[in-house]
């Protein structure tokens, strides 16, 4: 197989050639077709994330089809389409995962940060943690729905009932809950880097009701407001947008340091919240009406071998929606 890895953190990806991966008991491998770039990704390649794992192969919204299954293995079958996401593995036994709340698992392993990923023509993957997507859809306009779409999903539903909906930074994750968000009824209102014009004519384009910077106030009070950009000043922002009683969501696994700001902002009853990974259950919800909400993904497609120039261009805003590797 063939793999861009990450031998030194801060350096760019490797093109390697390595043994093609053997599944374990209850691991299954996937002949990948495609992988989507993940801001995330950036933060593992970047060092931003803490206890990193090198070498390691990055990438962890995972389109592709099982060509072997472990030992053990059951209700999965070889040829069948598969997504990967980035929750890869929990214990199964702590506090958290006999609480339902799998997603902060003491011993959890991360697909792309802690087990090589998708930035590859195989991936081994634990079978428990793959998602049957069938026949529906395209491999490449599926991949950033297993990262982009299902953290923007669970930063949704912590947003609760809002009718007003603030999404800050309107990349891949935005681009697909704000569809999401319309298609149940509810109004988004996007704030985008200062002069970013065409990625405001773009959250217009997807239904929002307004768009402009994220130093702007919005027309009229917001009822939440999630945070996708990874800029802690953000977050006085958003509470300064929001109601009386409003939440402001933290959708990032990484985050600049928030800058202090008045007790005012934060009083009556304004509330912020962080949200961390997945469970399977929000695969579950979230891909069982991706279809009836009628997501189309905008994508931009890289051969695997480009993948380095894919995460720059990521860094420097240079594409809308999301990017995706082909092998």
């Amino acid at each position: 197989m063939h793999a861009m890895v990450l031998d030194r953190i801060g350096e760019p990806l490797v093109w390697t050639e390595l043994s093609d991966p053997k599944p374990g008991p209850g691991e299954i491998r996937v002949k990948v077709s495609a992988c989507g770039v993940c801001r995330t990704d950036l933060h593992v390649v970047d060092g931003e994330l803490p206890h990193p794992h090198v070498p390691i192969i990055p990438g962890h919204e995972i389109i592709g089809r099982i060509d072997e299954l472990g030992e053990g293995v059951s209700g999965l079958a070889i040829g069948e389409r598969v997504g990967i996401p980035w929750l890869g593995h929990t214990c199964g036994v702590c506090s958290y995962c006999r609480s339902d709340r799998e997603n902060l698992c003491d011993a959890p392993q991360f697909t792309g940060y802690t087990r090589d990923g998708g930035y590859a023509t195989a991936v081994v993957a634990d079978a428990r943690f793959a998602f049957p997507l069938g026949e529906e859809g395209e491999d490449v306009s599926l991949a950033p729905l297993l990262c982009a779409g299902l953290i923007g999903w669970r930063s949704l539903v912590m947003a609760g009932k809002a009718e007003r909906l603030g999404l800050y930074g309107f990349g891949a994750a935005a681009h697909i809950i704000a569809q999401v968000a319309r298609w149940q009824g509810r109004s988004i209102y996007a704030f985008t880097r200062a002069g970013d014009t065409a990625t405001q004519d773009f959250a217009r384009k997807l239904g929002a009701v307004w768009a402009g910077a994220s130093e702007d106030s919005p027309p009229e009070a917001l009822d939440a407001a999630i945070i996708f950009a990874p800029a802690g000043n953000l977050v006085p922002a958003a509470l300064k947008a929001v109601r009386k009683g409003g939440g402001v969501v933290c959708a990032g696994i990484h985050m600049s340091d928030i800058p202090g700001f008045p007790y005012s902002l934060l009083w009556e009853e304004r509330h912020v919240m962080s949200v961390a990974n997945l469970t399977r259950q929000d695969g579950i919800d979230f891909l069982g009406i991706a279809s009836k909400a009628g997501i189309v993904t905008r994508t931009t497609v890289y051969p695997l071998r480009e993948a380095n120039r894919a995460l720059d261009d990521l860094r420097a805003g240079r594409f809308e929606g999301a990017a995706v590797l082909v092998p």
